[in-house]
């Protein structure tokens, strides 16, 4: 019998359910697992472990859902680096890099990264690659010039993924501006990202120019995925928060049910996690996840 690890990252995914591999449960032919993926912070964004599977509640269309895979592990993680090549990107440039490869090297030894650049154009810079060597490499051999094409440099990077080794996978966008030069439009990046079912988390160091509309496009992106929107103020500041994105992705937890709707037509499925303070606990806790996922079709 053939055997499927159905993990992802940060988000939801729905696998046709083979079979678990040894350490889980074998999973009948005609059913899909579908796997929430949750990042749990307390009111200071400080990740919240030792939570059981009593402390969550999981629902699809408001329907509630009986939680069969409950996880909370470090896995390797198939990433992304879409990284700002425009001009006016230069004087951030080498502080910029040093977060991104800082970032890198805060992941799981097993992980695989890729860099996608953009200013004009979008272009797939390095392959994947486990080397943090080759990387710091590629990003030191780049020169900042040209506009900011965001939204093709996404969709290269999400088309990208297909790709992957890892079934956990995550996109790290980082600009300083506002999209001016695409092909793509932003409604089109957003609903890439519905579908791709890869976390995308961005970090915008905006410009008052580039303003609100720069912050609410990149917002629309991470929510979409069920990643975070993060808008630093310098280089440094950056870098912390990249750090940070590292943390996330090393603290989810992985809730696993079999969705109690079995229409398949492919349509949008809702879905909604609430947590439970333990006993005592007093502080507020937050759950960042993915809202939904395209159901199976026929």
């Amino acid at each position: 019998m053939k055997f499927l690890r159905l993990t992802f990252a940060g988000l939801i995914m729905v696998s046709p359910a083979l079979a678990q591999e040894e350490d889980v449960f074998k999973l009948n032919v005609d059913v899909n697992l579908v796997e929430v993926h949750v990042n749990v912070v307390d009111g200071k964004d400080r990740p919240v472990g030792n939570l059981t599977k009593e402390n969550f509640q999981l629902f699809e269309d408001q329907i509630p859902q009986h939680i069969t895979v409950f996880k909370h592990e470090d896995i390797p993680v198939s990433l992304g680096l879409v990284i700002d090549n425009s001009r006016s990107i230069e004087p951030r440039k080498e502080r910029l890099d040093s977060a991104a490869l800082s970032f890198v090297r805060r992941g799981n030894p097993y992980d695989e990264t890729f860099v996608v650049h953009f200013d004009d154009t979008a272009r797939l810079a390095r392959d994947f690659t486990p080397s943090v060597q080759e990387l710091e490499e590629t990003l030191a051999s780049v020169k900042p010039f040209g506009q900011t094409a965001i939204y093709d440099a996404l969709i290269l990077a999400l088309d990208h993924m297909q790709e992957a080794k890892n079934v956990k996978k995550a996109i790290l966008l980082i600009t300083d501006g506002i999209d001016n030069v695409s092909k793509h439009t932003l409604d089109e990046a957003v609903e890439a990202t519905r579908r791709s079912r890869v976390a995308v988390y961005t970090v915008g160091l905006l410009s008052e120019s580039g303003g609100e509309k720069a912050e609410d496009s990149l917002i629309r992106i991470a929510e979409a995925s069920g990643g975070r929107a993060y808008f630093p103020q310098t280089a440094d500041e950056a870098g912390s928060i990249m750090n940070r994105v590292a943390r996330d992705l090393r603290e989810q937890y992985t809730l696993g049910y079999f969705p109690m709707n079995a229409v398949q037509n492919g349509a949008w499925r809702s879905v909604r996690v609430e947590v439970t303070p333990p006993p005592k606990f007093t502080a507020k806790l937050n759950a960042n996840y993915r809202r939904g996922y395209y159901g199976p079709r026929k």
